[in-house]
């Protein structure tokens, strides 16, 4: 097995068997939904449609970014993608790079076939511009998944610790840009779990993308899953010791939301329940994503497992809009109220 695929691999293994949570609360939690004892609406009322990248979602729920690169992998891509495409929900694939140094596992990546509706995001880190990855590679790509857009991550804590990381992030802004243009599809910019800040979210304003994933601290550090792959000394103490830096997902989420008031802001980042989903979209977000609790499905239960975690949280999430009397995503934004240190609310 080649360092990259193996690398797949460790990544999975990791994330299912170690503790990755960074541990830092990303701020969702101290938001609270408005509540409405007289909804003045009927439950039956409630429609969860949201249409994100030209595809209409049944629910504004993604299967977050994990994996891709491995036969391991290639199942697990399967299982979800499969579940998606029963659920009407989206499904991101992890980091095509594998596939792009690697053909042969390209068959990892390649879900369209049980997953012929579904919308579907390909994924390269944004880094990779710096490091030989061309446009013609990044559109091949996406042909070849058959996908609908293409997320560029942004990693670079991730990078920093891992030993064999990428960390040249010189002037990659215009090559993004660049990009964006040149694709038929379109082209969300995503973080890994550190957080899109006021700059970055600047910057990205200014390019011809159609969205981000805020994807902000709270959930899964990949400075802690880097850390806790090998026997590097010194890359796994940075991992623990830098694993909650970066912009929470609150305020990253909102912070998107006011740079890119007509583009498409995604919220992710330590969502783990219905409430988490519902105060994210009344913050602002089209829709949200999370991964850890599909993964953890799939390798406890399969497919069945990651079908019934999806309808809890549309089930769950159609009762917060029913209560909060907002018929539909588009309705439930504004109503959440902060709770500030007095334990007071205000907006």
């Amino acid at each position: 097995m080649s360092d990259i695929v193996n690398r797949k691999v460790e990544h999975i293994r990791v994330c299912l068997e170690e503790p990755v949570e960074s541990g830092a609360q990303g701020g969702l939690g101290a938001w609270r939904l408005d509540y409405r004892g007289l909804p003045e609406i009927a439950l039956d009322d409630v429609d969860l449609s949201t249409t994100i990248a030209g595809k209409t979602l049944r629910a504004p729920l993604i299967i977050g970014a994990m994996t891709g690169g491995s036969s391991e992998a290639g199942a697990f891509n399967r299982k979800l993608a499969a579940a998606a495409e029963r659920c009407g929900v989206g499904f991101a694939l992890g980091s095509g790079r594998v596939a792009i140094e690697r053909p042969e596992q390209m068959p990892s990546f390649q879900m369209r076939d049980i997953a012929p509706t579904a919308l579907i995001f390909a994924n390269l880190g944004a880094v990779q511009l710096n490091y030989g990855v061309t446009a013609a590679d990044a559109a091949r790509l996406c042909e070849e998944t058959g996908s609908d857009a293409l997320n560029l991550h942004l990693n670079p804590l991730q990078e920093a610790v891992q030993p064999e990381g990428d960390t040249n992030f010189r002037d990659l802004a215009p090559k993004m840009k660049d990009l964006a243009e040149s694709l038929d599809v379109p082209v969300f910019v995503k973080e890994v779990g550190a957080g899109i800040g006021r700059h970055t979210a600047s910057l990205l304003a200014e390019m011809p993308i159609a969205g981000v994933e805020c994807a902000g601290v709270g959930g899964t550090s990949w400075s802690r899953v880097e850390a806790m792959r090998g026997n590097d000394k010194r890359a796994a103490e940075a991992g623990i010791a830098l694993g909650a830096i970066g912009i929470p997902t609150a305020d990253s989420l909102r912070i998107c939301r006011q740079a890119m008031p007509d583009r498409t802001v995604i919220s992710s980042g330590g969502l783990r329940t219905a409430i988490d989903m519902g105060i994210s979209l009344a913050l602002g977000a089209d829709a949200t994503a999370c991964a850890l609790p599909y993964l953890k499905a799939v390798h406890e239960g399969g497919e069945e497992a990651v079908v019934e975690t999806i309808e809890t949280f549309i089930h769950q999430l159609r009762i917060i809009h029913f209560v909060c009397g907002a018929r539909t995503p588009a309705e439930l934004r504004g109503r959440a109220y902060r709770i500030d240190a007095f334990g007071l609310a205000r907006r």
